[in-house]
């Protein structure tokens, strides 16, 4: 059974999860060259960036199973003003960590532009052109690591309907991770795919920080499912449709 009340159903830990399309986005989560290219900020800070680029091919299918049922996508760029300004003061945790992986500095991009690493409207922090947003999609920046921090991401999902959200993105335990708890605390459900989101953090342990983060989201915050089972269920409601 894929449908319940009109709506389609997730199969999904910990248990299978109704949502309707039409109030239900799919976010995501900062898959911009810094993180995800090689070239980018993860990389030359020699972070491994092989987790995110295996998420690109699911990634896609769903947005386009997505688009397809009509569904928002929106898309969180992780970025910062050129000034650093919205980084926070100069003793800001948030600041520091980021210069610590070389936020602002001048680069050439792989495709010989001149870039800054995570700075706004430059190569570092466009979205991975495999992932290229649509004219209709939503895009959001961000300069912390949730999503809803100081932005019109709340505004905007709630301006559209929406009360269910599908996350993918990277990285599982830091800005997804952190956009989801800040959904949770709104009231909004929330799904994560598995095969969609990555994480470099314990990525060399048999069980790291994405494992962990996914088993704490389904236990506490929400649900986990993956690309196969969320586009199988949406192509079936499109075939029952057709059908009627």
């Amino acid at each position: 059974m894929e449908r319940t009340n009109g709506d389609v159903l997730i199969q999904a830990r910990p248990e299978p999860l109704a949502i309707d399309p039409d109030s239900t986005a799919v976010v995501v989560v900062d898959m911009q060259n810094d993180f995800g290219a090689e070239g980018g900020m993860f990389e030359r800070a020699g972070i491994p960036i092989g987790g995110i680029q295996a998420v690109i091919e699911p990634t896609a299918k769903v947005l386009a199973t997505a688009r397809s049922a009509g569904m928002l996508i929106v898309y969180l760029k992780m970025e910062f003003d050129s000034t650093l300004a919205n980084a926070g003061g100069t003793d800001a945790p948030n600041l520091i960590k980021h210069l610590g992986l070389n936020v602002g500095t001048s680069i050439t991009a792989p495709d010989g532009r001149p870039s800054r690493i995570l700075i706004r409207d430059t190569w570092n922090t466009e979205i991975l052109p495999a992932l290229t947003p649509d004219p209709d999609d939503v895009i959001v920046s961000k300069h912390r690591y949730s999503g809803f921090f100081e932005t019109n991401l709340d505004v905007s999902l709630r301006a559209h309907g929406i009360s269910s959200l599908v996350f993918t993105g990277c990285t599982t335990s830091v800005c997804v991770d952190a956009t989801l708890r800040d959904a949770f605390y709104r009231d909004y459900r929330c799904l994560v795919l598995s095969d969609c989101t990555a994480e470099p953090l314990g990525s060399q342990f048999s069980r790291g920080n994405h494992e962990a983060s996914l088993l704490t989201i389904e236990v506490l915050f929400g649900w986990v499912s993956d690309s196969t089972s969320f586009v199988q269920a949406l192509n079936r409601q499109h075939a029952d449709a057709t059908v009627v």
